[in-house]
């Protein structure tokens, strides 16, 4: 019993000691945990942002949306410096709409980059007046914008209020301020000259049935300002007789034309006057009736000049069956006669529409070709009459078919065969006869077989050459540098993305369809192998 009791107190002392020895041992073990922790906490802050991105905290919660929010608004900053950029230097903008609604065409950017006067263009309105005129005022600001900038500081585009600045109209005594039909947009001014372009002038619009509200359909203004400066620069322009009095078809909008690119035009009735001695060219646009032999001999002694020559009748036969004995043989004198009947077009690479074998492309000779800014661009007739030439030493073509044609007679009947009449060669639809003296100075006849083709649709077409064939024509004709200029009318109503040449189309194609795609679908596979590796 005594040794049992005697053995009890050791066994109960070591217990103790190891019992204090785990607890120390525990509590060294936290402390070893703790500094650890603290350490790593540290290393993780001395790791800098690839230690933070690395982290989870980086990869989830709220900092990964800020991070969302920066690049936000780093895009966003990128987006406003881009509009200054642009409201700085207007040609910067890219225009992708189908018909290049907010371009300025290739004549125009060629015409004010080489001005050597200065103009201002006034706008007679503050600038947020006129932008709230709608999407058509938009644009045409956007189209002056860049005329200004491609002028290289000789254009200088103003917005006058007139409420707060009424003596401003006091400087054009000219314009006709107080007409009841002036609605005038802006007034163009060079040196002491100036012009003022209304309403009709700058925009395609249609008015309701009660006559009060505009429904705007189209852009004028590019054409109406580049022809105004074109007008105010010019010091003598070309006098143009246009022959009246003969059941002429219409041809105001040719008229316009001339004006516009800065021939000073007069009607002239050979019943009761003559030609103008200061005029260089004539018209006789597609009459009805025949000539009377007076009138006749007028035009040839204008033209023959006391033998000093110098000067030009153009001549349009009428489309419809004349009977015209009288211009025939004026036109004979000078070695041309026009045939009767319709030239058709059977080569389906000259035809401009498989409706109709009456329209369709025509030849350049070589005259009046030289100064054409595009002669791949192609001139264009339609229901016009072949010219024949009956003296080769005094006439030659100008504008030719191709051989795969033939004529269409007045006289027609039902057994009538287009095979038999193809004629295998090519036809004349224009030509000139010359007469020159000893001087070397010539007077001309020239015919163009077709008034179509001065039909105002198809002369304000970029897509053919016919106003820039026909002013070339009256440029070289009248000693005057060809600086003639038609610009169609721009309208939104097509004004969506489009890209038409197929180099562009497969640029397009390829980087929203396939480079786009493609990348995010590599991002994001590398993403995920990244994150699965981990």
């Amino acid at each position: 019993m005594s040794n049992e009791n005697k053995n009890l107190t050791p066994v109960s002392e070591d217990s103790k000691k190891a019992e204090k020895e785990a607890k120390k041992a525990e509590k060294e073990a936290k402390k070893a945990e703790k500094q650890a922790k603290k350490a790593e906490k540290n290393k993780n802050k001395k790791g800098g942002l690839k230690a933070f991105l690395k982290s989870r905290t980086a990869r989830h919660g709220t900092v990964a949306a800020g991070i969302v929010v920066v690049f936000v608004a780093i895009i966003i900053v990128i987006n406003i410096i881009c509009g200054l950029l642009v409201d700085r230097f207007p040609n910067v903008k890219l225009d992708l709409t189908a018909n290049n609604s907010f371009a300025l065409q290739d004549d125009t950017v060629d015409y004010v980059s080489h001005l050597t006067d200065d103009i201002t263009i006034n706008i007679l309105s503050t600038k947020e007046t006129f932008e709230s005129g709608g999407t058509y005022y938009i644009q045409a600001e956007n189209l002056l914008d860049k005329m200004v900038s491609a002028s290289n500081g000789k254009i200088t585009l103003k917005y006058i209020d007139l409420t707060s600045n009424p003596n401003f109209i006091s400087k054009y005594p000219d314009v006709s301020w107080q007409s009841e039909n002036a609605n005038y947009v802006a007034l163009v001014e060079c040196g002491d000259n100036y012009r003022a372009l209304s309403l009709d002038d700058c925009f395609d619009y249609e008015l309701d049935s009660y006559g009060y509200s505009y429904q705007f359909t189209g852009t004028k203004i590019e054409q109406a300002v580049v022809t105004a400066i074109l007008n105010l620069t010019t010091e003598d322009k070309p006098i143009v007789n246009v022959i009246s009095g003969n059941q002429e078809q219409d041809y105001s909008n040719f008229v316009t034309l001339l004006e516009n690119n800065a021939f000073d035009v007069e009607e002239i009735s050979l019943v009761s006057q003559d030609l103008n001695e200061d005029a260089k060219v004539a018209l006789l646009f597609a009459p009805s009736v025949d000539l009377d032999e007076g009138a006749c001999d007028k035009i040839s002694d204008w033209l023959d000049n006391n033998g000093k020559y110098g000067r030009t009748l153009v001549f349009i036969p009428s489309a419809d069956r004349v009977d015209t004995p009288n211009l025939d043989a004026l036109l004979d004198e000078w070695g041309m006669q026009v045939n009767g009947g319709y030239v058709f077009e059977t080569n389906s690479d000259y035809l401009i529409s498989s409706r109709t074998n009456y329209a369709f492309m025509v030849e350049y000779t070589d005259y009046y070709k030289d100064n054409l800014k595009n002669s791949n661009i192609p001139v264009v007739t339609s229901d016009t009459h072949n010219i024949i030439i009956n003296d080769e030493n005094t006439a030659h073509a100008l504008l030719t078919t191709s051989d795969g044609v033939g004529v269409f007679p007045y006289d027609a009947d039902e057994d009538w065969n287009y095979e038999d009449a193809l004629t295998g060669e090519p036809l004349n639809v224009a030509a000139e006869g010359v007469k020159t003296n000893s001087d070397d100075e010539s007077s001309r006849l020239i015919v163009f077989g077709s008034y179509m083709m001065f039909n105002s649709s198809i002369m304000s077409m970029n897509s053919y050459n016919n106003s820039a064939y026909i002013m070339n024509v009256f440029n070289t004709v009248a000693g005057k540098d060809d600086s003639s200029i038609t610009i169609e009318s721009k309208s939104l109503e097509s004004a969506e993305l489009g890209v038409t040449d197929v180099t562009t189309q497969n640029a397009v194609f390829v980087i929203f369809i396939v480079v786009i795609p493609l990348g995010i679908l590599v991002v994001g596979l590398v993403m995920w192998l990244r994150r699965r590796n981990r």
